[in-house]
């Protein structure tokens, strides 16, 4: 009898303390802030759930307190609970090109002239930085580098006023071009005014036209700074072959852009480059998009172009979730699975990015990076952050 009640102990302590570990787990995993569908529970991992209110039209974009529970059964926390519309989507996986011009130029390197009297740097005495936008010169826009070069060639040496843009703020330098040893003046910098790449396609919406893709910014090569963007075309392209990733080494998609026009680029982003098409198929199927609770380890799919087939599937999974939505482009790890994308890529490579990733029939998220030191892994994004990111587009769009 002793022997049993001993074992029976050993049990109850045994489970007391595997709830107790969950409580504490959950309590620092579940997020403080969820969305959810009006007519959805909150299922996080199939282990801490929260209940939505009851399916009346009112609720939606209501926001209210709800306790979350292990098993629907222990209290961990409070969390706040806003109340969406279910979204749905046209489902990407084309590649596409992607032209950007700069909001005044970006500074990639402040380098010396050299002048009769030894190497000087007019960027430096200045004070600028590699990755400084410089907007303007003695009150004037400027949009490019041959405009920059020109004003620096006519100045004679005399000292300019030159707005620039560093870390979100705007200030003003003096700078003064010196005579080279050539005979002309020169500011010693090397600029940027414009990129252009190959992308994947993620998403777009059939009644606006709003199309995102990448899940994260186009940066400079130079600096890794987010190119600020003052215009942009998203244009045809065709995938020409492929360097595949191998350990160590990163692999690209290698393409070339057609002729036609997709639509404007109006955002540059964290969570990638949005715009508006100029035309598509207002009757193509839709998919709904999948809240980040909803997003689960397991089985998955990504769609993606790496020849000339157009989008395909691909087995996938998705091994690891990170409820932190302030990492925008890492919220997931997926490792791709299918041996035919293995073959012919070695897995996530450069221009695969945005390739829309499929979980239990909604679009859970995109691709966004690759692990260098294991090309069939990489990180993702959360589709419904992308979605967020979106819904400021039209107003872009109606402004210029």
């Amino acid at each position: 009898m002793k022997t049993c009640c001993r074992v029976f102990s050993v049990i109850c302590f045994f489970l007391v303390g595997i709830v107790l570990l969950l409580m504490i787990v959950g309590y620092a995993r579940v997020p403080d802030e969820m969305t959810i569908s009006e007519y959805d529970e909150i299922n996080v991992g199939r282990t801490y759930v929260c209940q939505a209110l009851s399916n009346t039209a009112e609720q939606v974009n209501s926001e209210y307190v709800t306790s979350v529970k292990l098993f629907n059964i222990f209290p961990i926390k409070s969390a706040k609970v806003k109340v969406s519309r279910r979204e749905y989507v046209v489902l990407g996986g084309g590649v596409f090109g992607i032209r950007l011009y700069t909001k005044g130029v970006m500074v990639v390197r402040v380098d010396e002239v050299t002048t009769s009297s030894g190497n000087r740097s007019p960027g430096k005495e200045a004070g600028l930085k590699d990755g400084d936008m410089i907007l303007s010169v003695n009150g004037k826009d400027i949009s490019g580098n041959k405009e920059l070069s020109a004003i620096f060639s006519e100045s004679g040496g005399k000292t300019l006023t030159i707005k620039i843009e560093r870390n979100g703020a705007e200030k003003t330098v003096k700078f003064t071009p010196v005579l080279s040893s050539d005979g002309g003046y020169k500011g010693g910098l090397w600029i940027r005014d414009s990129t252009a790449g190959i992308g994947t396609m993620t998403w777009y919406d059939r009644d606006s036209g709003v199309f995102a893709g990448l899940g994260h910014a186009v940066c400079d090569v130079d600096t890794g700074e987010i190119m600020p963007l003052s215009g942009g075309d998203a244009v045809e392209a065709e995938i020409t072959g492929c360097y595949k990733g191998a350990n160590g080494s990163a692999g690209e998609l290698c393409g070339v852009f057609s002729s036609g026009t997709i639509g404007d680029l109006y955002l540059n982003g964290d969570t990638g480059v949005y715009g508006v098409m100029n035309s598509y198929d207002k009757n193509a199927e839709l998919i709904p998009v999948a809240l980040q609770q909803e997003v689960e380890t397991g089985a998955a799919e990504i769609i993606c172009t790496v020849d000339g087939n157009g989008p395909q599937r691909y087995e996938a999974k998705i091994t690891r979730i990170y409820s932190d939505k302030s990492q925008n482009q890492r919220n997931m790890i997926i490792k791709i699975t299918d041996e035919r994308l293995i073959e012919a890529t070695g897995g996530i490579v450069q221009g695969m990015s945005g390739s829309p990733i499929v979980q239990n029939g909604m679009l859970v998220g995109a691709v966004t990076h690759v692990f260098v030191d294991d090309p069939t892994e990489g990180y993702g994004i959360f589709a419904e952050n992308m979605l967020e990111t979106a819904e400021i587009i039209p107003e872009f769009s109606a402004a210029s």
